[in-house]
C-alpha cells in the first residue's frame, strides 16, 4: 500500500514493531525509500530455495542470526553465518535459502517489486503485504 501514511516523516522503533510481529516469513512494510520497501520479518526454520531475475536484497539481523544457503558461479553449495548487527546483500540472480534454527528479527531492503519467494509460487508467498 502506498499513500500519505508511507510518505510521511515519522520515526520508527523497530524493537517495539518487531514486538508485534508474532509469526514467521511474513514481510510488513515498516517505510519506503526511493522506490525500495523496508520491511521487518522474523524467521524460524529453513524457507524456500529461490531466486530475484531482477532485484539485490539487502538482509540486516537486527536480533538473532540466521544462516544464509546460496550456489555459487559453479552451481556449489555454499553458506554463511549473519549475526546481529551484520547485513548480506544477495545479487540478483544467486539461487538462495534463508535458515534460522531460532527465531531471528530482519530488516529488508528490497525494490517494491520483490516478492519474497521469488521465482517460486508456494504457501509462503506474500503478495499483499500489510503495513507496520
Amino acid at each position: 500500500m502506498r499513500g500519505c501514511y508511507l510518505r510521511e516523516m515519522r520515526k520508527v522503533n523497530l524493537s517495539e514493531k518487531f514486538a508485534s510481529i508474532s509469526d514467521h516469513w511474513n514481510p510488513r512494510i515498516a517505510g519506503e525509500l526511493n522506490g525500495q520497501y523496508i520491511k521487518l520479518v522474523k524467521f524460524k526454520g529453513d524457507f524456500v530455495w529461490h531466486h530475484h531475475d531482477n532485484e539485490d536484497e539487502l538482509f540486516l539481523v537486527v536480533r538473532g542470526s540466521f544462516r544464509m544457503d546460496y550456489l555459487d558461479e559453479s552451481g556449489a553449495a555454499r553458506s554463511m553465518d549473519i549475526r546481529e548487527g551484520e547485513f548480506v546483500i544477495m545479487p540478483r540472480g544467486v539461487e538462495h535459502r534463508p535458515c534460522a534454527d531460532e527465531e531471528v528479527d530482519v530488516l529488508l531492503l528490497e525494490p517494491t517489486s520483490t516478492l519474497n519467494t521469488g521465482n517460486v509460487e508456494n504457501e509462503r508467498t506474500v503478495h499483499l503485504l500489510d503495513l507496520i
